[in-house]
């Protein structure tokens, strides 16, 4: 079984984030969507809210699992017994902050990164850009899954 890990905060689940998801199913025979923890990040949503809202999205998938881990995303995939860790690129800079990172990755653990470069109409979109409209006031609801609710 082909199994990947897709790691991030996921605050929340973007339209970006559900692109790379949904065209990693048609190489991946199961992906962990993973919630990592960071105790020194301020999150917008609570982990119960982002974790839901992914449940939300890929509600009925059973190819689409939803976990949260604290420390080192390969380690997690050690202990999930995924080769694979799959990210989403949009930009070269995506890329240049992705490549060290996979390559290290690979070094210490032997896990592999898969990168999907995002489609067209959702490489503009990031969770901190949602996150700052959301706290501008401003209408996100295109840039999320569904209805996520404002804050």
């Amino acid at each position: 079984m082909k199994k990947a890990v897709f790691p991030g905060s996921f605050d929340p689940i973007t339209n970006g984030h559900v692109d790379i998801i949904e065209r990693g199913l048609d190489l991946f025979d199961e992906i962990v969507v993973a919630i990592g923890i960071n105790a020194e990040k301020q999150y917008m949503w609570t982990m119960e809210q982002r974790k839901s809202f992914i449940e939300d999205a890929f509600k009925g998938n059973p190819k689409v699992k939803i976990k949260t881990y604290n420390g080192l995303t390969a380690d997690f995939c050690k202990a999930e017994k995924a080769s694979y860790i799959l990210r989403g690129l949009r930009n070269s800079l995506d890329f240049s902050y992705e490549k060290s990172i996979a390559q290290t990755n690979a070094t210490l653990t032997g896990v592999e990164s898969v990168f999907i470069i995002s489609s067209p109409g959702a490489s503009h979109i990031s969770s901190s850009i949602v996150r700052d409209v959301a706290r501008n006031g401003g209408d996100y609801s295109s840039l999320v899954p569904f209805k996520i609710p404002k804050k």
